[in-house]
């Protein structure tokens, strides 16, 4: 089952590139359908009713405040930490909208709730992004919380040291619906938080309304979701800028 967005139809395969007065815009369609193909071509998924990931645009991706943050999390690819719950590969490449080109060699930290909606010390991991500017963690589908809109927590930093500089902190979500259709099965049905939807978080619109697209592409593992998902999503970050993280 592949759920979409209208609002993928409004938004063209552009690059923001950062300069000191202002954001100058250019089409690097090529080189994002070229980034995103390459991704999808490792895994033996279903794929997707379209020929390319849904978010194309390497608009700068907006910057969010940090929300339940562990500082100094293991570096490791797999952050399930036993949780139960839909198995979920998050395959996230990073462009660097100084050049349209990825950004690689980074520290890229997730964090996120578990099924139930709520945060611990697990689920949270960091992991560099490769040469690719690509970096994949093992996590599970997350549970929503009553804060917002069901997403995974991610920040990057300025260099593969944990303990460097941040460039960006965001958030990336689900579709509403395919948070409903996991929602309806256990662990995920003994969730009680009140459910946020997608288009009543401030700021999953304030993300869409910057010109990204922060929702990940999922797809189902041999069309059947139950086994596990692999979801998709590309981040621009300017990675002229930096910030410390208390």
């Amino acid at each position: 089952m592949h759920f979409s967005s209208t609002l993928i139809a409004s938004f063209a395969a552009l690059c923001a590139v950062a300069s000191a007065t202002k954001i100058v815009r250019r089409d690097c369609s090529s080189e994002a359908a070229a980034f995103n193909l390459a991704r999808r071509d490792q895994h033996n998924a279903k794929r997707s009713t379209y020929p390319t990931l849904l978010n194309l645009t390497c608009i700068l991706a907006p910057e969010t405040e940090l929300e339940d943050y562990t500082s100094n999390p293991p570096v490791r690819q797999n952050v399930t930490d036993g949780q139960v719950g839909i198995a979920l590969t998050l395959d996230i490449g990073l462009l660097d909208v100084t050049t349209c080109e990825p950004l690689p060699n980074v520290m890229v930290e997730i964090w996120s709730a578990n099924a139930q909606g709520e945060y611990g010390t697990f689920l949270r991991g960091a992991s560099p992004a490769g040469s690719n500017g690509i970096v994949e963690f093992q996590t599970i589908f997350p549970g929503f919380t009553s804060k917002g809109a069901n997403h995974i927590n991610l920040l990057v930093h300025t260099s593969s040291s944990a303990s460097s500089a941040v460039s960006h902190v965001g958030q990336v979500f689900f579709t509403d619906g395919w948070t409903t259709i996991i929602g309806m099965h256990p662990p995920y049905n003994t969730n009680t938080n009140v459910r946020v939807l997608d288009l009543d978080d401030p700021v999953y619109m304030a993300a869409t309304k910057a010109g990204f697209y922060p929702v990940v592409d999922i797809e189902e593992i041999h069309d059947d979701w139950p086994e596990g998902v692999i979801g998709y999503i590309t981040v621009g970050v300017d990675s002229s800028k930096s910030r410390s993280v208390n």
